[in-house]
């Protein structure tokens, strides 16, 4: 099993006894896990005096977008059970009981805030930034406004998983939490979520998330002439939910030794990749090549390394590729 060195100690991987306790880690580190712009919601008590049947183990209250937040079903789960016959139900179940139970569920988040002072107020804030006039317009707002859309957190994620997210049509996103333990000292891994969304829009020109509308992805030369050449598209893709009705625009940096960004398409559909809970982007024409937009000379380390996601208004402008990025 993989171990991880930590200020020079040695950790080995930590077995939980239960999902109890996996989700107690979640509760315990939600700002850590699920990012400083969101409020997470442990109300399964609550939920259960309202009589509702079918209760997911939480909800998060997500204001990575300023003018659009969001509200997720959220389920943590322990990489050992059957992803067909448990998390994929689950989120089935709790995607009908959404719909069915909304009045209740508004009722329980109004209760949780109240009785809750700084999550009132941080909830408060954000939604004055967000023009929204109370908490109670912002609950109609996030729960009757949207579809539900959910965020599995677990140990391991594993091929099995992306296949049944894959067959999913409710937006669903996924965080890994990996645990290591050294005697008595426990310590987590985690990307947390939206990360790529909020690296993206924290710089000195404070881009909007709402504003990001391109994401640029590196390509060999084999997949770049065969695939965004040869048949206007770019496929297996991870991407945030929530950034799925917002790119528009798709951008190749050809790695080494090409080194830059040459060509970009417009987006003309997003659609889940097969079983893989990934996603394929079709061109709506073929890409179109621009001025190469290299690597600076004295950052050869900047290179991506996997998606990331910028404006089409930044990319068109950049001369270097530390430009098109914060």
């Amino acid at each position: 099993m993989a171990r991880i060195l930590h200020d020079g100690r040695t950790y080995r991987p930590y077995e939980y006894d239960s999902e109890e306790e996996f989700e107690k880690a979640v509760v315990d580190h939600s700002r850590e896990i699920f990012g400083p712009d969101s409020v997470y919601f442990d109300i399964k008590k609550r939920l259960e005096n309202e009589n509702v049947l079918t209760i997911p183990d939480g909800y998060l209250l997500d204001f990575s977008f300023q003018h659009s937040p969001r509200l997720y079903i959220i389920e943590n789960e322990l990489v050992e059970h059957d992803p067909f016959r448990h998390i994929g139900q689950q989120l089935l179940k709790f995607a009908t009981a959404y719909e069915e139970s909304r009045h209740k569920l508004k009722q329980a988040l109004s209760d949780e805030i109240q009785a809750d002072s700084e999550k009132r107020a941080f909830i408060e804030e954000r939604a004055a930034e967000a023009d929204i006039r109370n908490v109670d317009v912002l609950l109609d707002e996030v729960i009757y406004g949207s579809q539900a859309a959910a965020i599995v957190v677990i140990d391991e994620i594993t091929s099995d998983l992306e296949n049944v997210l894959g067959q999913l049509t409710m937006g669903t996103d996924v965080v890994q939490l990996k645990t290591y333990v050294r005697e008595d000292d426990i310590i987590h891994h985690v990307r947390p979520f939206q990360q790529d969304v909020r690296s993206a829009a924290d710089d000195e020109e404070s881009i909007d998330p709402e504003e990001l509308d391109t994401v640029v992805v590196p390509a060999r030369r084999e997949g770049f002439e065969e695939t965004f050449l040869g048949e206007d598209c770019w496929y297996k893709i991870g991407m945030a939910s929530s950034m799925v009705e917002q790119v528009k625009y798709i951008a190749a940096y050809r790695t080494a030794p090409v080194s830059a960004i040459t060509h970009y398409a417009e987006v003309a559909s997003i659609e889940k990749y097969q079983d893989t809970g990934k996603y394929i982007l079709h061109f709506k024409e073929p890409a179109e090549e621009i001025d190469r937009i290299p690597l600076p000379d004295a950052h050869e380390g900047i290179a991506p390394q996997g998606r990331q996601y910028t404006t089409f208004e930044r990319l068109l402008e950049a001369e270097t590729l530390e430009e098109v990025f914060p």
